[in-house]
Parts: structure tokens; C-alpha cells; sequence
């Protein structure tokens, strides 16, 4: 009877996850496009849906919150859906709208191609386990840990690097010191030239119409050398003439663009004096100092082959206990903190990969690509969030974490912390060299 009261518990909290879900495809991503296939959506809110259950199960590990059996059992439901989700389900469909948008596959073979694909892509899958110690060999093919596993290697590099690119660009987007000054008279001049070029094109435009119907008019009464002289003419400035309107208009371009970045950064410098740009300023030195902090922290893991073994809230009440002696029920606030932390965790997680995902889906999509698009966030956003339970199981004080640890199976967890710090630190450095240059080209630009 437990088990059933507490099914319905998950299955309401899972209905309203998948409408958040629906809400956020009809609203955020396919707000500018008509659905034709309600199976893209389908995919997309099961896949947010099963995410969201993840988090919740966590969070009702730390609550002690329904009964331990039913906790285990709903896992197991949440992980394999998962893994079916985004081993076979979403990348089998990918590779069906793939072939179906293409031209050059018969109606009739996209079927078969895209089995026959999908064999090859799970293949390719697979393999990605063998250069890695990510499990122990005793485990058999169709394990749970074969496929978290692979997911999770997948999911931390595409964490890792979201996390290294974020933690360098958002200090220097956010940052009053990076803003480059721009005065009025900068953008009043750009704008000058833009008209200017523009008045050009125009004037060049009808020099080029006039001749063009000069060239095509036949005059009886003309004489047989004026008509002679100014076919010659005509045919001797039409291709300058057009060659200059191609210059002045992709000059005219560069001027558009840069009007509009300095526009941009004159409203970025307005919006860094309100409170909320201060408040966004304040953010990024600390965001500044975190990056350096994890720069350090992760050159010194990958150096030293060092992992830790103690989640953060279990070292802080360590600290506080054993070197100030404060006398502090560890028990109580153990939980309450790793309940907030996970909490921090979860919705900060699911934000800034929600807002990433809608901001590339804003830049790449068109009405052909879209449906592309959404199941490949999908996929992405599925193998996110598996190894966040995979990495966020560390930040759990022990008697929290053993049902993940069950349930997850035999892992070598110590590697995926270690792939982690390698990539941030590969993305990180990366994102920082090309930012520089970025800066540098725009300062000697003015």
C-alpha cells in the first residue's frame, strides 16, 4: 500500500514536470514556429519530465521523504526511462528528421536508412566506453552501468564545458571594466558614414539603371556614330559601375555592424549605472574569483591525481567542530544544509540550461531545422542532467548518497570528477585566450 501511495505522489509531481515542460516548448522555443510533429514535443517534455523526477527522487533522499522501498523502486523507473530515452528513442528520431528533410532519400528508404544508421550510431556509442576506466569489467552488456556509464561521459564533457565557458565569459559580459567607453559623438559619426555610403549606393544604383536603359534604347534618328559612341560608353561603364555598388554596399554592411555593436555597448554601459548592472557587476568579481579559484583547484586535482573525499557540507561542519570547537548537532543541520545546497543546485542547473538551450535554438533554427534542433536539445539536456546525479552525488553527506550509489551501480566515480576538472580547465583556458583576443582586436579597432 506504501508503494502505491507513494507512486501517486511521483505520478502527480511527474504530470506537473511534463506541463512545465509542454509550457516551456509551446512558449520559449516554438513561439515563432507552427508544430507539425507532435512527437518532437512529446520526446522533448518526457525527456524534461524524467529529468526533473531525477532531482525530485535526490531531494526526497536528503527530506527522508516517502518510503525507502518505494525511493528504490521509482530510481530504477526514472534511470532506465532515461536511458532509453536518450540511447535509443531520441537519437533514432534525430536521424529520421535528418534523412526526411533531405531531398536525396526516397520516401520509401528513410525508414531502413535511418535503421541501418542508428545501428551504426549505436556502435559508435558504445565504443566510447572502451578508452575510458569508467566501470568495472565484471558488469554484464545490458547492465544499468553500461549505459550510465557512457551517458555520463558524454553528459560531464558537455557539462564541463558549459561550465568553463560560463565561468570565464559571464565576468567579462557582466563587468563594467570590460565595456569598452563609447561616447555619443562615436555613434553619431558611424551613423554619418553609414548615410553617406548609403546616398552612394543610391547615386551609383540609378547611374547604373540609366545606362543600362541608354544601352537597350535604338534610335532611329540618332546619327550611326553618336549611337556607335555611346553604346561604347555604356559598355565600357556598366561593370565598373556595378563592381562599385557591390564595394560601397559590403562597406555599408561593416558600418551596420558596427553601429549596432557600439549601440549595443552603449546601452550595456547605461544598463551597468542601474542597480540591477551593479548588482550584475558585483556578481562577476565574485564570478571572477570562483574562476580563478577553480582554475587552481583543478590544475591541482589533475596534477596531484587528487579526488575528494568529503562533500563540502561534511568538511564545512568538520572545520567548524574540530578547529573551533563549536558544539553543533551535525545530524540536523547536515540535512538542512544539504537539502538548500542540492536545492541551489538543481534550480540554477535547470535555468541556465534551459536559457542556454532556448538562446542557440533562437540563433540556429529555421521552420526545416527546428524539429532537428528540439530533439537534439533533448538529447543534450537528458545526458545533462544523468550526470548531474552522477557528479552531484559527492556533494551529499554519505548517509544520503547510498541509494545513488546503489542504484547507479559500480561506477568509478573518482574518474568522472577528475574528466570534469580536465575539461573545465580545457574550456576555461580556451574561452579566456579567444576573450583576450576578442578584447584586444576591439581596442586597437578604436
Amino acid at each position: 500500500m506504501e508503494l502505491i501511495g507513494d507512486s501517486i505522489i511521483i505520478i502527480s509531481s511527474q504530470l506537473l514536470f511534463f506541463l512545465c515542460g509542454w509550457i516551456f516548448f509551446v512558449k520559449m522555443l516554438f513561439k515563432d514556429y507552427e508544430l507539425h510533429h507532435r512527437a518532437v514535443q512529446l520526446i522533448f517534455c518526457v525527456n524534461f519530465c524524467l529529468s526533473c523526477t531525477m532531482f525530485e527522487l535526490i531531494i526526497f533522499e536528503i527530506a527522508d521523504v516517502l518510503d525507502i522501498g518505494s525511493r528504490y523502486f521509482w530510481w530504477y523507473v526514472a534511470i532506465y526511462s532515461m536511458l532509453f530515452m536518450v540511447t535509443i528513442l531520441t537519437p533514432f528520431y534525430i536521424i529520421l528528421f535528418v534523412l526526411s528533410s533531405s531531398r536525396l532519400v526516397a520516401p520509401s528508404m528513410r525508414l531502413p536508412l535511418a535503421l541501418l544508421t542508428f545501428a551504426l550510431y549505436f556502435y559508435c556509442f558504445w565504443k566510447i566506453g572502451d578508452p575510458f576506466p569508467i566501470l568495472s569489467p565484471r558488469h554484464g552488456l545490458l547492465s544499468m552501468e553500461q549505459g550510465v556509464s557512457r551517458v555520463g561521459v558524454i553528459g560531464v564533457t558537455i557539462m564541463a564545458s558549459l561550465s568553463g565557458f560560463g565561468a570565464v565569459n559571464y565576468p567579462y559580459t557582466s563587468m563594467a571594466r570590460f565595456m569598452l567607453p563609447v561616447s555619443a559623438l562615436d555613434v553619431a559619426g558611424v551613423e554619418r558614414k553609414l548615410l553617406h555610403t548609403m546616398e552612394m549606393v543610391t547615386n551609383k544604383k540609378r547611374k547604373v539603371a540609366l545606362a543600362e536603359r541608354e544601352g537597350g534604347r535604338r534610335t532611329p534618328s540618332s546619327s550611326w556614330w553618336s549611337g556607335a559612341r555611346a553604346s561604347s560608353q555604356t559598355a565600357e561603364n556598366l561593370p565598373l559601375l556595378r563592381e562599385e555598388v557591390g564595394a560601397m554596399e559590403e562597406l555599408s554592411k561593416h558600418l551596420f555592424l558596427e553601429l549596432h555593436d557600439l549601440q549595443n555597448m552603449r546601452e550595456r554601459i547605461e544598463w551597468s549605472k542601474s542597480c540591477q548592472g551593479r548588482y550584475f557587476n558585483f556578481l562577476g568579481h565574485f564570478f571572477t574569483v570562483y574562476c580563478v579559484w577553480k582554475i587552481v583547484i583543478s590544475t591541482v586535482n589533475i596534477v596531484f591525481d587528487r579526488v575528494g573525499k568529503m562533500d563540502p557540507i561534511t568538511k564545512t561542519f568538520d572545520i567548524l567542530v574540530n578547529w573551533f570547537g563549536l558544539d553543533v548537532d551535525m545530524e540536523m543541520w547536515s540535512q538542512q544544509l544539504s537539502f538548500v545546497v542540492v536545492g541551489i543546485i538543481v534550480v540554477t542547473s535547470t535555468r541556465g540550461l534551459l536559457l542556454t538551450m532556448s538562446k542557440f535554438f533562437i540563433w540556429l533554427s529555421s521552420s526545416k531545422s527546428s524539429n532537428i534542433l528540439v530533439l537534439f536539445f533533448s538529447q543534450i539536456m537528458g545526458m545533462y542532467f544523468t550526470s548531474m546525479v552522477v557528479l552531484m552525488r559527492m556533494n551529499m553527506p554519505p548517509e544520503y548518497r547510498a541509494i545513488i550509489t546503489s542504484v547507479l551501480g559500480d561506477l568509478q566515480f573518482n574518474f568522472y570528477h577528475r574528466w570534469f576538472d580536465v575539461t573545465f580547465l580545457v574550456s576555461a583556458s580556451a574561452t579566456l585566450i579567444l576573450l583576450y583576443l576578442a578584447h584586444k582586436h576591439k581596442q586597437e579597432e578604436r
